[in-house]
């Protein structure tokens, strides 16, 4: 009687054990799984610059202020006018010309200033989606005046700053601020300093 309830305790407990062991060769229980790699993905290169090469044309709108001495005091009005022109992208720097002409409401002591026309050359540093610029060049200052002295047109030179940020692939808002010395004008013996700072709007194609 021992000897067989020894032999089914044996048997009851060797049962499991030879179980797990077919289980094992047998491919029954899950096997640990390495967790997978992480996966590293490198980021997109970043654009530093934008290209401003194109032709574009736009509208200013700004004030004027001129000084002379036949004035007994400055004339200060609006400036409205339109310009185009054509700038180069190398990389960092950006070059170009551009003509623009400005009509103006300024008048003091019987003379009216009618208009500023300017042929420029802009050297500017790409910055992205800015475009800050020094500009300079020639402009041509056309006056009028109640006893015809100051009636003709005479030539000068201008410099100034300008700033222009990019709102779209075609469309850049902006100002600029410029200075213009005219020496002895129209042979009066007068010399004429202006002042003009403007809103620029300018569309690229």
């Amino acid at each position: 009687m021992n000897t067989t309830l020894k032999f089914a305790r044996t048997s009851m407990l060797a049962a499991p054990v030879a179980l797990a062991a077919g289980m094992v060769s047998a491919g029954g229980m899950s096997e640990p799984v390495a967790a997978p790699a992480p996966v590293v993905v490198a980021p997109a290169p970043v654009a530093v610059g934008s290209d401003w090469t194109g032709f574009y044309a736009g509208a200013q709108l700004g004030y004027g202020v001129v000084e002379a001495d036949a004035l007994s005091d400055d004339g200060e009005d609006l400036t409205y006018g339109a310009h185009a022109g054509y700038l180069y992208d190398f990389g960092s720097w950006v070059l170009g010309g551009e003509l623009d002409l400005d009509g103006t409401e300024i008048s003091q002591d019987g003379i009216d200033v009618d208009t500023v026309t300017r042929a420029k050359l802009r050297l500017g540093y790409d910055a992205g989606d800015f475009l800050p610029y020094i500009t300079g060049g020639v402009a041509q200052l056309r006056t009028s005046s109640d006893d015809d002295t100051f009636d003709g047109d005479d030539t000068g030179g201008f410099a100034g700053l300008g700033l222009e940020y990019r709102v779209s692939p075609t469309i850049r808002v902006g100002g600029e601020v410029l200075q213009h010395q005219f020496e002895d004008y129209n042979g009066s013996g007068e010399d004429i300093d202006a002042r003009t700072i403007a809103a620029r709007v300018s569309f690229q194609f």
